[in-house]
């Protein structure tokens, strides 16, 4: 299984002196462990980035992530993004737009998302994005 993590799960691990300890935090170590593949796009990325305070941290941010793969969009990402957002809109169910760019290009390339954002469950009931559990 190739893994997407989204930043909340990213942020649970990596801001904190002592990582929270939760069932995506777990997954999240296991699989670094085991040498899966974990993808990222320069959208979590620079996310986590914002929220670190001096320069130790943010270098150790980019040391870490400077091994993972990392998911470019393309154009089509973001038609296809857009359509998502309008279809669960349509359902009652607003979604942010960095969202559903991160869901998208879970569902285009057949990924399964780590999160703890519970938007994503929402995008999820209503889309074949996979979600681990």
């Amino acid at each position: 299984m190739t893994l997407f993590v989204d930043t909340s799960t990213w942020s649970l691990l990596l801001r904190r002196d002592t990582p929270a300890e939760t069932p995506q935090t777990v997954r999240l170590l296991r699989a670094i462990e085991a040498g899966e593949t974990i993808l990222t796009t320069g959208l979590v990325f620079q996310e986590l980035l914002h929220g670190f305070a001096g320069p130790r941290d943010r270098q150790r941010i980019i040391d870490r992530f400077s091994a993972l793969p990392m998911l470019v969009p393309d154009r089509r990402d973001h038609i296809d993004a857009a359509a998502l957002r309008n279809a669960c809109r349509a359902k009652g169910v607003q979604i942010g737009t960095i969202d559903a760019l991160l869901a998208y290009l879970c569902i285009r390339r057949g990924l399964t998302m780590l999160t703890s954002d519970g938007d994503f469950s929402r995008i999820a009931s209503h889309s074949p994005l996979e979600l681990w559990a």
